[in-house]
């Protein structure tokens, strides 16, 4: 199987003013079953400043590098004495909750919660250290209903919910196309129903959506109930890349314990190349760890075509995250926010250049 694509582009962006971004700007999680589902790692070496490093993130393809590289002891292996403990959470609102009550230190999350999070905090609560994924959202739609693009006009098609960032994808789109949609209600020339990724198949089945924009998993569940693939979004992005994941650290500890985010990053690095020279192998070791929290692996006919769409990388890409929050500003979602600081690359870059890669920039996002 090849392996998924290498690289990434992409984001939303929220204020703290709108009431609908506390609940509405999750990061696109699927299956996960609990918050704070903690699990020790064995550790072995020299202890680095800190005993133990708590790391978040959800039971999810998009987070491919920390379900691999948590199930390989990749990160364990680098982090040596200090030991690793995860937590999954099942969106992104209850894991920068979680940053922010010291209950993780690192988590990996979607572009919208970590620009929510920022800018709640009045850019003092988090920094975006690394990429991890980029791509697996498709727009899926009734084949029988729905032939072409074009015949999305007077249609009902999901979203995850109301402001996410497959939300504002598609209302960005909508608004493309020349048609227009009320933003709060998803009332107009399309309807965009929000719902749930994990219902959003029970929703296609029984008729009361016709299609969804929508992350993988849940895209190729749906083609697997007999929805065909329309558009590919990383088709709308230059060179076919945005950021789905990225990777945070509180500030705090960013300043503290920064031997520690380095050890975490150079696990992230190697778990990233680790997946891309070993695709095969990768797919079921991610499989392996959903399995693990979510008592069910993904049958072979959704897994195998969420993996190949998943661009695997070290990159943040952040020229994608100031697109998207346009594209928010645009859609009436958001005011325009202020992300200069929210990344913070140097400890990543320091990696990537002893490794021989290129630098990645910050879109003069980065902190001073």
């Amino acid at each position: 199987m090849p392996a998924p694509r290498t690289t990434s582009r992409r984001s939303l962006a929220a204020v703290a003013a709108l009431p609908l971004l506390a609940v509405a700007l999750t990061a696109c999680g699927y299956g996960s079953q609990a918050a704070d589902d903690d699990k020790a790692h064995a550790a072995h070496g020299k202890k680095l400043s800190v005993d133990t490093v708590r790391i978040g993130y959800f039971p999810n393809l998009t987070h491919a590098t920390a379900l691999v590289g948590d199930q390989e002891g990749l990160f364990q292996k680098e982090l040596g004495g200090t030991q690793l403990k995860t937590a999954t959470f099942n969106a992104g609102p209850s894991e920068i909750e979680a940053l922010n009550a010291d209950s993780i230190d690192i988590g990996f999350i979607g572009p919208s919660p970590s620009i929510n999070g920022y800018t709640k905090s009045r850019g003092q609560n988090l920094r975006i250290i690394g990429g991890s994924a980029s791509g697996g959202v498709k727009l899926v739609v009734n084949p029988e209903k729905i032939k072409t693009l074009d015949d999305l006009k007077g249609k009902k098609i999901a979203t995850p919910q109301l402001g996410n960032t497959q939300d504002v994808a598609f209302l960005n789109w909508i608004s493309g196309k020349g048609w227009k949609v009320d933003a709060q209600s998803g009332k107009g020339d399309v309807s965009v129903v929000r719902t749930d990724n994990k219902v959003t198949p029970d929703a296609y089945r029984s008729g009361s959506i016709d299609g969804a924009w929508v992350p993988e998993p849940t895209a190729s569940k749906l083609v697997a109930e007999g929805a065909k693939e329309l558009l590919d979004e990383s088709t709308l992005w230059p060179d076919d890349k945005f950021v789905i994941t990225n990777i945070i650290v509180s500030q705090k500890f960013l300043k503290e314990h920064p031997d520690v985010v380095e050890a975490v990053l150079r696990g992230s690095v190697k778990t990233n190349a680790w997946i891309n020279a070993n695709p095969g192998k990768a797919k079921d070791s991610a499989n392996a760890a959903l399995k693990k929290l979510t008592g069910k692996a993904l049958p072979a006919e959704v897994i195998d075509p969420a993996w190949k769409s998943i661009q695997i990388t070290d990159d943040p890409l952040a020229a994608t995250l100031d697109a998207q929050a346009q594209h928010a500003v645009k859609a009436g979602l958001l005011e325009k926010p202020d992300l200069k600081g929210i990344y913070d690359l140097k400890p990543l870059n320091k990696i990537l250049q002893a490794a021989g890669k290129p630098a990645a920039d910050d879109a003069g996002l980065g902190v001073k």
